[in-house]
């Protein structure tokens, strides 16, 4: 009887990580999604007859209902049931991007793209929780988390390709129409695939105070963020708004102090490894997604490519990440420990956009480009799987879904308030340096080199919070534990 146990136990962990590979398709194709439709913003446009001010609601509409709804989302996970939010997420998801596809007017495809935000939210919260139930021991949690990392960081230089080839080959309705049969493929086998969770209850965390609360203040605090374009940082508009959302997070905040089943259990934030993980990734989104836009607009208005060439440009970033993640991070992670893979790896980041601060007007993509975003891509490619194992280290069977929703959180507001900031710092430099007297090249290249600056100095705060907020923990026995399996696997 006990000989027939270990097949067993190999065809449940064959299973699970069938269920990882199901569970990341869907959400790599919500993480194209945020790429993906800015190459064809100018096609919608022209199509749909968009005015220049409305086309951005394309992509604030999605932000907004994206990043209001993760800890909310995160946390119904918790309580009804991870696997029941995950479907209902790909199911909005799935509907939203055939109406999206179908939009013959701004307005639907307005609308449609924010239930996609709703969808978006729903799927990408409970992602990392269920990762942490699926995958307790600590090195196969470490490979599980590499491969999410890499649907999550490589995700949006796919999708800037993948959009260029769709948009310039068919139209840019087909970026909406082929989420329709992957989300179903996915929606079928994560149902067939994924274990079935019940949750806690919603009697347990069922603040509705503090979810109204926790909901408008992120909503409307994204909302500010991605108007600041069009009414700036010092308008009535902005500050009035901006103000409104503190206080509505500042009475969050003291609702949960106070209530008997708080949606955000105010204790998730005691150990320091969490904390300092999300703020970190706050940091390292907001410089990277400033870079990886401004470069964009880099290589279309400065150097002339097209979509489909920026594409290709990014592929040294996606694949280094691919090749880093999949493998040698979850390695690491089990012999050294996340913090001590976590700092030398935000260092390399951070020499990655230090080299496109000097940036020339007529750049080598040999010479100037090409080195930048293979530091980049192997500094990402380790650093997203070590905050992934600090951000969940404290994580439980009952509140995996609401830390998972509070990553992807601090993710998705730090990416839109630095790309929100560094945009308009960008835009300030370059006209100044056309009012100075430079050519619109050389202003253009002087606005990106700033924001590539700035992206610097975001992750040098990260790399010294690293260095003073988070502990080495349990890397001493991570490694005992990564020698024993090492040497089973060898004598195997």
């Amino acid at each position: 009887m006990k000989a027939s146990k270990p097949s067993g136990f190999a065809g449940l962990g064959e299973r699970r990580w069938a269920a990882l590979y199901v569970l990341c398709a869907g959400i790599l194709m919500i993480i194209l999604d945020g790429t993906i439709v800015n190459v064809a913003l100018p096609s919608i446009q022209s199509d749909l007859g968009f005015s220049q001010s409305s086309l951005a609601w394309v992509v604030n509409s999605y932000l907004i209902a994206f990043g209001g709804l993760l800890l909310l989302a995160g946390r119904l996970g918790d309580l009804i049931g991870r696997k029941r939010i995950l479907l209902a997420g790909l199911g909005v998801f799935t509907a939203a991007s055939l109406l999206c596809g179908l939009s013959m007017s701004p307005e639907v495809l307005i609308a449609a793209r924010f239930v996609q935000g709703v969808g978006g939210a729903l799927s990408s919260a409970v992602a990392l929780g269920m990762i942490v139930t699926m995958f307790p021991e600590p090195r196969e949690q470490a490979r599980a988390f590499g491969v999410y990392s890499f649907v999550a960081s490589a995700g949006a230089s796919i999708g800037l390709l993948a959009g260029g080839i769709l948009t310039q080959a068919i139209s840019w309705h087909w970026i909406f129409f082929v989420n329709v049969p992957i989300g179903i493929a996915a929606a079928l086998l994560s149902w067939r695939l994924l274990r079935s969770d019940r949750g806690i209850g919603l009697g347990n965390g069922a603040d509705v105070v503090g979810a109204v609360l926790v909901t408008a203040s992120l909503m409307l605090g994204v909302y500010t963020i991605v108007e600041t374009a069009a009414y700036g940082w010092a308008s009535v508009h902005t500050i009035g708004f901006g103000l409104l959302s503190v206080l509505l997070l500042v009475g969050f905040v003291a609702r949960q102090a106070t209530a008997q089943n708080p949606l955000l259990p105010l204790s998730m934030f005691r150990p320091r490894n969490v904390w300092g993980a999300n703020l970190i990734q706050f940091l390292l989104v907001a410089g990277m997604l400033g870079f990886f836009f401004m470069s964009s607009l880099y290589l279309q208005r400065v150097l002339g490519l097209d979509p489909l060439q920026i594409g290709i440009a990014f592929m040294p970033v996606a694949l280094t990440i691919g090749a880093l993640s999949l493998g040698m991070s979850a390695r690491l992670t089990a012999r050294f420990g996340a913090r001590r893979i976590l700092l030398p790896s935000l260092i390399l980041v951070a020499i990655g956009l230090a080299l496109y601060i000097r940036v020339p007007v007529q750049s080598t993509y040999l010479l100037d480009l090409l080195p930048g975003m293979v530091l980049l891509g192997i500094g990402a490619g380790l650093t997203f799987p070590a905050l992934a194992t600090l951000a969940m280290s404290s994580a439980t069977e009952s509140d995996s879904g609401l830390a998972s929703g509070l990553l992807n959180t601090t993710a998705q507001v730090g990416g839109a308030l630095g790309l929100a900031v560094l945009a308009t710092v960008a835009a300030s430099q370059t006209g100044l340096l056309l009012a100075e007297g430079e050519n619109a090249a050389s202003a253009l290249t002087g606005g990106f080199r700033l924001v590539f600056a700035i992206s610097t100095a975001l992750l040098v705060a990260g790399i010294l919070l690293a260095a003073t907020v988070l502990r080495t923990g349990t890397a001493r026995q991570a490694s005992e534990e990564f020698r024993d399996e090492a040497t089973a696997e060898d004598a195997a």
